[in-house]
């Protein structure tokens, strides 16, 4: 403020005082940099696959490190799958002939099996980096990745093919790069379910987590100091008091992410909301309210904007972000003839290679088999999805559309959606011995408590996304009853419905790996199902026969996905997008 003779006040001119919050941002950030310092070295550890152990200590005062050791892998797993979603959904929604392509494969990726990826990339990491530890945290991390990324990927494509029509002609006439159109329309757009889906992606990660950790390949285990492999191990002796101590400090370990990362993510992306009237009530986030306090995070990222500005202006020759309104149709037809047989060709190439390898080995019969047992799978796949959207429709939107009820409601559900439901498997395998029930049956429920949460999440999603101008509409004209569901909220959500429900059905396919072999102790238990089989078959490094059982889930997973899910994301995308 300036004084009568035009100089600033003495409070202008006077240095900002040091604050609490300030130092406590700053420490924090200190901590994080002086344990990924301190843990850097046991990354590169010696390593000798003939030598390596098998299991870990079960040492309850080992914990704490195991802890922060798997947690490490899940965020160094997050950030590659966040560049894998940015890269693969934009090609995927920017590129017409790219997406027939590309959506294909990301459903075949989808149904593949973390233990399917497993059982190619252990050796091939291992090789890469001999005698270092390292080789085996790559192929961990990776195999996170693979249960991260296909769920997000899904979401953001989601997100940009259903953008509102006047944004993109706001993009053209503003003339918007590249670039600039990704950052300032397509993220910001596309935030709030990426967050959401990143989430209940990072929820499901933890799922696989022992399998990822405790890595059993070519009648090898190798096992990574982390919680999943000291979970294989205490569930592989019987000890169930050991593992009631994992579930406790999994607890807080999933409890502390959810406060300090996902809770300021959800409250920090409702920025991104667009709608004419503001809600009654936000997300709200302590850790998020501290960092808008601090002035750190302002000071450490104002290097950043000159290599902004720069991207800016670099990006510019590539030309503005649009498509041609109008395209030449005999040309577009060449090239799509063009680009179909190119893609004939090799389609038929590596299948006639595949082919002939089984045939070699396993023998082409082996296929009926997997395809009998693939049904069993599929059944319960069905009954699962049936099962979960009966029950989490109703509850997501009860949350998703009532601020109050959001608010306490969200963190429990994000605790029971990121806690490894697999550490519950020795006791619901005590259970089903004690009450008769067969795996057959009891695989569905091993599987539902990875996969339901799927739904749910992307319901809470689109219901919490609905403008509150359109809330308020429905209430003012006095809409109620089974009219506004079927009118207003059931339309609503149906986008957000078709993402839960692919990747549901996707995690549930994952999730049979796990479900349809279950062992505690001396206790074996096995459903009929490909879960199963693929389970067996990498155990043993039965090569051909994972080969033949990734292969039939692919198709049963991109044949449900062609004849349903994307014939209702159409239905979405034409009549449903608000």
């Amino acid at each position: 403020m300036a004084g009568e003779g035009g100089f600033p006040s003495r409070a202008v001119l006077r240095r900002p005082a040091l604050r609490w919050v300030d130092v406590l941002v700053a420490a924090a950030l200190l901590g994080l940099l002086y344990g990924v310092l301190r843990l850097a070295p046991a990354l590169n550890a010696p390593f000798l696959p003939d030598t390596a152990p098998s299991f870990v200590s079960t040492d309850p005062s080992n914990l704490p490190y195991y802890a922060v050791r798997s947690l490490t892998r899940m965020f160094a797993a997050l950030i590659p799958s966040v560049l894998f979603t940015f890269v693969y959904a934009i090609a995927a929604a920017r590129l017409r002939r790219a997406e027939k392509v590309l959506l294909p494969v990301l459903d075949i990726l989808q149904s593949v099996p973390v233990l399917g990826f497993l059982s190619v990339t252990v050796t091939a990491f291992i090789s890469l980096f001999p005698g270092s530890a390292l080789g085996l945290e790559c192929a961990s991390v990776f195999a996170i990745f693979t249960a991260m990324a296909w769920n997000m990927t899904f979401a953001f494509y989601y997100s940009l093919i259903s953008q509102p029509q006047e944004l993109d002609e706001a993009a053209r006439v503003m003339r918007l790069t590249k670039w600039q159109r990704f950052w300032r329309l397509d993220v910001p757009g596309g935030m709030i379910p990426l967050v959401w889906n990143g989430m209940m992606s990072f929820g499901g990660a933890w799922f696989f987590l022992a399998a990822s950790e405790s890595i059993s390949v070519l009648n090898r285990t190798y096992a990574l100091p982390g919680m999943g492999s000291y979970a294989a191990a205490a569930i592989a002796r019987g000890d169930l008091g050991k593992v009631g101590i994992a579930i406790g400090v999994m607890m807080v370990l999933v409890i502390g992410v959810n406060a300090l990362f996902w809770r300021p993510m959800v409250a920090w992306s409702e920025r991104f909301r667009v709608e004419e009237s503001e809600a009654a009530e936000h997300p709200r986030s302590v850790v998020l309210d501290t960092l808008r306090r601090s002035s750190v995070p302002a000071r450490l990222g104002r290097p950043l904007r000159p290599v902004s500005r720069a991207l800016d202006r670099w990006t510019r020759p590539f030309g503005p972000a649009e498509h041609p309104l109008f395209r030449p149709q005999k040309r577009e037809r060449t090239g799509d003839v063009f680009f179909a047989g190119v893609l004939a060709v090799l389609v038929i190439f590596g299948a006639w290679k595949a082919l002939a390898y089984v045939q070699d080995t396993a023998g082409l019969a082996e296929f009926g088999h997997a395809f009998a047992v693939g049904a069993a799978t599929f059944g319960r796949v069905v009954v699962l999805l049936v099962v979960a959207t009966l029950v989490w429709v109703p509850v997501g939107v009860w949350i998703g559309m009532n601020p109050r009820v959001s608010r306490f409601a969200q963190p429990v559900v994000q605790v029971l959606a990121s806690f490894p439901a697999n550490f519950l498997f020795p006791f619901a395998t005590a259970f089903f011995v004690l009450a008769g029930i067969p795996l057959n049956a009891g695989a569905i429920v091993l599987m539902a408590l990875g996969a339901q949460w799927y739904i749910l999440f992307n319901v809470i999603a689109g219901a919490s996304s609905i403008p509150s101008d359109l809330r308020e509409a429905m209430t003012l004209f006095r809409v109620g009853g089974r009219l506004r569901w079927r009118k207003f909220i059931l339309p609503a959500i149906f986008p957000y419905y078709v993402t839960g429900g692919i990747t549901a059905a996707g995690g549930a396919w994952n999730a049979s790996i796990v479900g349809e072999i279950v062992e505690y102790g001396h206790h074996h238990l096995t459903a009929t199902g490909l879960g199963a089989y693929i389970a067996r078959a990498t155990g043993t490094g039965d090569f051909p026969r994972i080969l033949i059982g990734v292969t039939v889930m692919s198709v049963y997973v991109v044949a449900a996905n062609r004849l349903l899910w994307r014939r209702l994301y159409r239905l979405a995308e034409t009549r449903y997008a608000l």
